[in-house]
């Protein structure tokens, strides 16, 4: 255990990083209970979110992004997990159902549940909000005997060991404690922001501020620890969406503001006059992949030779469903720089600086460049493509022959014909075609999941 100095004003910005950050040799986290945010339809990340919840929107070629803080909670110890959400929920609680289950988290009481969006009789109305989310179920939640909450977001990509967090929040007696990132002036906007006292403790909150009310969130970041050169860079001080919340403040904060839906927006801004709310500085890698272009950007990055994020790390692993698929097939293939799924079928083309699902089927003659592949569900039969395409029209799933696909996302069972150019020949931004089976977004060509590209398209 270590103690907090009442006074931080006479150390220096390491030492004030350092109490942030925690300390080593931490008790383990007991009597914890993970509450993961699964977010709202994900209008952002349409039309991935079109037929699936936000956070079981697949990543890296064989994850999905609740695989993310799952992960991050069992490595924690924290295994009492509950994931709200309401949208196109079928395929995420597929995927907790086969993927976590009781008997491998190694506790007892252990779990991981959806709990979806229900009209009451004494609330008939959907999730209004974040904080609505957790009131609605705040019943149930309340009948665990544990002493904080952990909330969490369904779609952040990060490695992080949330026993640092709850003991910060411990040590501090702080009733809610939110992780923190320093954040550039492009971004800020984006992000709830706040000022900290030189204890620690947030003085003041603003969610996404714009125009004078961002430049009045400006603060010396070298309180975090930065040099002067990077506080410079980055004045502002992001929340990260992460929370520690005492159980009892967060049953009073819902109750007492029946109204307040979201933590952003209400909830912590006005718990900041009355209440202790410290901050927990976040070090490593963190990226808000909500948009399409963002998710495109994190999942291209994890192709490079020192990527921002990985999934090589014995000691925080990230956990996914098993699905006993054979190995990949490389026949006369060029692959640099890329990441290849199980059971792929690649033959005699090339593939670059993309990221390719698993299932991945890629015909002779093909060019696959700057690219997100996700695969299909399925395998076809040889006799399932034979019977399809006795009418001549029929394209299989999968990248047909001397296709050529740059700067793109696929989405899974798509069905890519002979000689098609995905490729934004007329460099378009944004344009909405989904009845053509793709859309474009900050110049990205994405095609639709099931989608069918016929022979000989150019887009």
């Amino acid at each position: 255990m270590y103690t907090i100095p009442l006074a931080w004003g006479s150390h220096s910005p390491e030492t004030i990083s350092q109490a942030l950050n925690g300390y080593k040799g931490l008790h383990l986290v007991k009597r914890v209970l993970g509450i993961i945010l699964g977010g709202g339809a994900g209008t952002r990340l349409y039309p991935l979110t079109k037929k699936r919840a936000k956070p079981a929107v697949p990543l890296a070629g064989k994850y999905r992004l609740i695989d993310i803080p799952v992960s991050n909670c069992i490595n924690s110890e924290i295994y009492k997990i509950y994931v709200l959400t309401q949208f196109n929920s079928a395929s995420l609680n597929r995927h907790i159902s086969r993927t976590y289950n009781a008997s491998g988290l190694g506790a007892n009481d252990s779990f991981v549940e959806v709990l979806a969006a229900q009209q009451t009789p004494e609330n008939p109305n959907w999730f209004q909000g974040t904080a609505d989310a957790v009131r609605q179920y705040i019943w149930m939640l309340q009948e665990w005997d544990v002493d904080e909450f952990v909330i969490l977001s369904g779609d952040h990509l990060y490695r992080m060991d949330y026993r640092k967090f709850v003991e910060r929040h411990r040590e501090t007696g702080a009733d809610i404690t939110l992780s923190v990132v320093p954040m550039d002036d492009k971004r800020a906007s984006d992000f709830g922001l706040m000022k900290i006292d030189p204890t620690g403790r947030v003085i003041d909150f603003c969610e996404k501020p714009t125009g004078d009310e961002l430049k009045a969130m400006q603060v010396d970041t070298t309180i975090l620890g930065l040099s002067p050169e990077a506080a410079k860079e980055s004045p502002y001080i992001a929340s990260m969406g992460i929370y520690v919340f005492k159980k009892e403040a967060l049953i009073k904060l819902l109750h007492q503001n029946p109204d307040f839906t979201d933590f952003g927006k209400e909830i912590i801004p006005n718990a900041a006059k009355e209440n202790n709310i410290q901050a927990y500085l976040f070090s490593g890698y963190w990226e808000d992949i909500g948009t399409i272009e963002s998710f495109y950007d994190a999942n291209l990055a994890l192709t490079n030779p020192n990527p921002p994020f990985s999934f090589y790390d014995d000691n925080a692993p990230i956990y996914t469903r098993h699905r006993f698929l054979p190995p990949s097939n490389f026949l006369d293939t060029t692959i640099t720089q890329s990441i290849i799924g199980e059971g792929c079928m690649l033959k005699k083309c090339r593939i670059h600086h993309s990221v390719l699902g698993v299932r991945s089927l890629v015909k002779e003659g093909c060019v696959i460049e700057d690219t997100l592949i996700m695969g299909a569900d399925f395998y076809q039969t040889q006799a399932e493509m034979s019977r399809d395409s006795s009418n001549g029209a029929y394209v299989p799933v999968g990248i047909g022959q001397n296709t050529t696909i740059r700067r793109a996302i696929i989405d899974k069972n798509a069905h890519i014909g002979r000689d098609v150019q995905i490729i934004n020949k007329d460099r378009i931004e944004d344009s909405d075609r989904e009845h053509m089976g793709f859309i474009i977004r900050n110049g990205i060509v994405v095609v639709v999941k099931n989608a069918v590209i016929p022979d000989g398209t150019i887009i």
